[in-house]
């Protein structure tokens, strides 16, 4: 995957992060990331995606979905390194692998690939991991065939949901709404 080249004074110097995809060959970047502290090991990014007993599977129940996903080829989405460090994760992948996003969502549609989820550890926070993880998800996704993109991000202001990404920040990339999903998340579309 390219590397981005449109540093910022004061953010990250996008020309220094490498955007890979999560495969079999690099998922322990994924693990690594994730079993940090403070990351979302409660989740292992498997809240949108089929899961039986969803509400009362386990943390490990959750991190070994996801495992069998990766190793299934099944793709799940992209990981952000800096500085010998994995730093961020987005979750990118065709629709279909995922539950039910949206009450209007149209099945039969083909070749739509869904934004659901940003992780940047604290301490990364702020210099524009998510931005530039936004970049390398939408470069990602129309590589590997998607017609669409389409994303479910918040508001500011919303008290939940935030990991689903900021209206505003998708906007900004000419993704425009098409509606919602539920009271707070926003249903955005980019075609190509």
């Amino acid at each position: 995957m390219p590397k981005r080249s449109s540093g910022s004074p004061g953010k990250a110097d996008r020309r220094q992060i490498r955007f890979t995809e999560v495969t079999r060959s690099t998922r322990a970047d994924f693990e690594n990331l994730f079993e940090q502290p403070g990351a979302p090991k409660y989740c292992w990014c498997m809240a949108w995606r089929h899961l039986e007993n969803r509400e009362h599977a386990s943390n490990d129940e959750r991190r070994r979905a996801m495992m069998a996903l990766i190793d299934a080829g099944t793709p799940v989405g992209i990981v952000a390194h800096a500085e010998g460090k994995t730093v961020g994760w987005c979750s990118v992948a065709p629709r279909e692998t995922y539950r039910k996003l949206s009450q209007a969502q149209d099945d039969s549609e083909a070749g739509v690939w869904s934004i659901v989820c940003f992780y940047v550890p604290r301490a990364s926070r702020g210099r524009g991991l998510a931005s530039a993880l936004l970049d390398a998800a939408i470069d990602h996704a129309f590589a590997k065939g998607a017609r669409t993109i389409e994303a479910y991000p918040v508001g500011q202001a919303s008290p939940s949901y935030r990991f689903m990404g900021f209206r505003e920040m998708f906007v900004a990339r000419g993704f425009h709404e098409i509606g919602m999903a539920g009271s707070r998340r926003h249903v955005v579309r980019l075609e190509r």
